[in-house]
């Protein structure tokens, strides 16, 4: 399956004293590239909520290639890394217009129930979403 691409335009805010996109805003693209993904996948945020899910960050590892400077243009691209019992992995790559990965991650979610009482299995609903796992190239 083709990953999903989530567009983004570095904001004046993003940008450290280094010039280059802070680390933790990475973090904030991903999350929002992630909910994103799933509504393109036919799963909105609101409807998972609604039947009792939610979805917690338990683990991510990145990788940092290139700086990515005020408004450039670059997407994050999405996609199914791995799909376990209650936990999942989602790829992501920071890339520029030229296709370049500045940045890849990966990210385990797992799934929770909303009324705060723990982990629970991975529901039709959000599994069907995730589609088949096909991790992305580079990652």
């Amino acid at each position: 399956m083709a990953s999903f691409e989530f567009p983004v335009r570095v904001r004046y805010h993003e940008v450290d004293a280094q010039g280059v996109v802070f680390n933790a805003w990475y973090l904030a693209w991903f999350d929002e590239a992630m909910t994103e993904f799933l509504e393109h996948r036919g799963l909105t945020y609101r409807a998972m909520l609604d039947a009792g899910y939610d979805v917690q960050l338990v683990h991510t590892e990145i990788d940092w290639r290139a700086g990515i400077g005020w408004g450039e243009d670059v997407v994050v691209a999405v996609s199914t890394a791995r799909i376990g019992t209650t936990s999942f992995d989602l790829d992501f790559a920071v890339r520029r217009g030229d296709d370049t990965a500045t940045c890849t991650a990966r990210t385990t979610y797992v799934v929770i129930a909303v009324d705060g009482s723990g982990k629970r299995e991975i529901p039709r609903l959000i599994e069907r979403a995730l589609g088949t796992p096909a991790p992305l190239r580079g990652t």
